[in-house]
């Protein structure tokens, strides 16, 4: 499989499927054979303990997971910072841990906050930032939803101005019953300059790990063999 060796996930919004496309995306990896890492910079509203990295592992099975920082609050991670009295590490610490990780992995992938320019530190360092310091190559995770067009446009548009490289699109929860706007959506985003990647179905997270597994493949078909 043709894939750079450090993947960024970001999301249109938040709450658009980045923690289950990661663990999809995960799972294919390694059942090819390689060694994956998922690093989360901030995770916010973990009040519970550090849900996204355990679910990685849940369900994408042995790779390494781990997160810079976990808050408490359910905040962009600068505001949840502030209500936590969490110092946030600045953007250059959390490259230098995925370089540290990607010098025993064969993939690392980072998986964003929100969207691309959440703030991730108190100096206004985003995803896009870490994507530049790590030469990385961007999934971008949408909604198949009414105002993905949009949200999915001006997310590309970022990223096209600061010369960061795209994969592809994934839709992040495609609905069981979808309607004439969801298949509408699909067809325009497939159309796009960028691939699409694949979709994956809303309920997924609800599979058994051994079930997701084997299904992760087919959702994300258009990854490049």
């Amino acid at each position: 499989m043709n894939l750079p060796g450090i993947i960024l996930v970001t999301g249109t919004d938040t709450g658009v499927g980045k923690t289950i496309t990661t663990a999809a995306l995960a799972a294919v990896l390694h059942g090819t054979g390689r060694r994956v890492a998922v690093y989360k910079p901030c995770q916010s509203g973990a009040a519970d303990g550090d849900s996204d990295a355990t679910e990685v592992v849940r369900l994408a099975g042995a790779v390494t997971a781990e997160t810079g920082v976990v808050l408490q609050q359910p905040l962009a991670p600068v505001a949840a910072a502030a209500v936590d009295g969490t110092p946030l590490p600045p953007v250059a610490a959390h490259a230098a841990r995925v370089r540290e990780l990607a010098a025993s992995h064969d993939h690392v992938l980072v998986e964003g906050a929100g969207g691309l320019l959440v703030e991730l530190d108190s100096d206004g360092g985003t995803l896009a930032g870490l994507g530049s310091l790590l030469a990385g190559a961007f999934v971008l995770v949408a909604r198949p939803a009414l105002g993905t067009l949009n949200h999915t446009a001006l997310t590309l548009e970022a990223l096209a101005a600061r010369g960061l490289p795209v994969l592809g699109v994934v839709l992040g929860s495609w609905p069981v019953s979808p309607g004439f706007v969801h298949h509408s959506n699909r067809q325009v985003l497939g159309s796009l300059p960028v691939p699409l990647l694949g979709a994956l179905p809303e309920q997924a997270s609800g599979l058994s790990p051994e079930d997701f597994r084997a299904a992760a493949v087919a959702w994300l078909n258009g990854l490049p063999a």
